[in-house]
């Protein structure tokens, strides 16, 4: 068995985006370590600037806070190096957050827009009642972008909890995903093994490897080409070779490679040299968010309607069984008729994404976009 992979890929502005999006929630919260981009990413996420509040500190001195519309600034924590901890030695200046904290809230309740902002809510923000209550009457009106802090308190905990936010936590953004490569086809109509046919000077299937990477837990390559074998062997990358005939059987050996490790599983076509590693992420952070359904991709017109899906799919743990028994000759297509109820759309705005390789005329026309 392969080792666990540790996932590398840092998330982008687009990838959380798209996926806030799609999860048709309120508000949109981020979580993380300290140091993990969290500011960064919510400065990318609304580059024009949002009415909103504004924390920084002083280390070893103090934490002040910003109204954003006004500019004015007051001290809402004041360093106490006898406070127990490295993370926690400022003690709370109430009247920062009773006065200013709470009129810039208001003024954030009565500008325009939609949108508002808070970078970051603390665990100073927590010993202050008042003002916790003015953010969560700011949620009733507003939609709040904000940073999180980690750490295990209720008002924190309450936040990131809320049914109408969709929160990313930028250490574990992802779960636990795995990914099994579908690299088994015969290339009959391409003439034969197309996977390592070149396209902008890297094997076919080498795309698929770099869309997926850093992503998932777990990572498999089913295939029957030798050739593909040892490119993936060379990469440190799983692989299962067999010269079994059915799709059926590239879809059990690839998901009984990773079993154990995963609480869902990406099935990824080698041929789509066009898929972006933004929307691979994009998937796997929907279906962390909503774990019992189906996720796919699908092409969106211009008008935001899924209008033609593809792949690839992402199924949750409970389809696992009924992955390992498909009919003979079956794929995941077979769950997805069969559970259409289940299954939630990821759209994608370029159609050519999701188009796959079948003859040397479709990777010309991929070579030419």
């Amino acid at each position: 068995m392969s080792p666990i992979e540790t996932p590398v890929y840092r998330l982008t502005t687009d990838c959380i985006w798209n996926s806030f999006r799609n999860s048709r929630k309120r508000h949109l919260l981020l979580t993380g370590a300290r140091k993990s981009g969290k500011s960064t990413l919510l400065a990318g996420l609304f580059p024009d600037s949002l009415p909103g509040v504004t924390t920084w500190a002083e280390p070893g001195k103090a934490v002040y806070l910003r109204d954003n519309a006004t500019g004015r600034t007051a001290r809402i924590g004041v360093y106490d190096g006898s406070l127990s901890g490295t993370a926690n030695q400022m003690r709370i200046c109430p009247e920062g957050f009773r006065g200013l904290g709470n009129a810039a809230l208001q003024r954030c309740a009565e500008a325009q827009g939609e949108w508002v902002s808070i970078d970051e809510i603390g665990y100073l923000e927590t010993g202050c009642p008042e003002y916790c209550r003015g953010i969560r009457a700011l949620m009733a009106g507003k939609r709040l972008a904000a940073v999180v802090r980690k750490q295990p308190l209720a008002f924190l905990e309450e936040l990131c909890r809320r049914e109408d936010v969709f929160l990313v936590d930028l250490d574990a953004p992802f779960g636990n995903p795995g990914c099994v490569i579908m690299a088994s086809g015969l290339g009959k109509r391409f003439g034969g093994n197309k996977l390592m046919a070149d396209f902008r000077g890297k094997p076919l299937i080498q795309w698929a490897l770099d869309a997926t990477e850093g992503i998932f837990c777990r990572r498999v390559v089913v295939t029957r080409h030798p050739a593909i074998a040892e490119l993936c062997r060379r990469q440190g990358i799983q692989v299962v070779f067999h010269e079994l005939p059915y799709r059926s059987d590239t879809v059990r050996l690839g998901l009984q490679a990773i079993l154990g490790e995963i609480d869902s599983c990406m099935f990824c076509p080698g041929d789509q040299p066009l898929l972006r590693r933004d929307t691979v992420a994009s998937l796997a952070l929907n279906a962390y968010h909503e774990d019992k359904a189906i996720w796919r991709t699908a092409y969106e017109d211009g008008a935001g309607s899924p209008v033609s899906a593809g792949s690839p799919v992402l199924f949750p743990k409970w389809a696992f069984p009924e992955l390992l028994a498909l009919p003979e000759g079956k794929g995941g297509s077979f769950l997805l008729k069969k559970y259409p109820g289940q299954v939630h759309m990821l759209p994608v705005r370029d159609k050519y994404e999701l188009m796959d390789v079948d003859t040397p005329e479709d990777l010309k026309f991929l070579q030419a976009l």
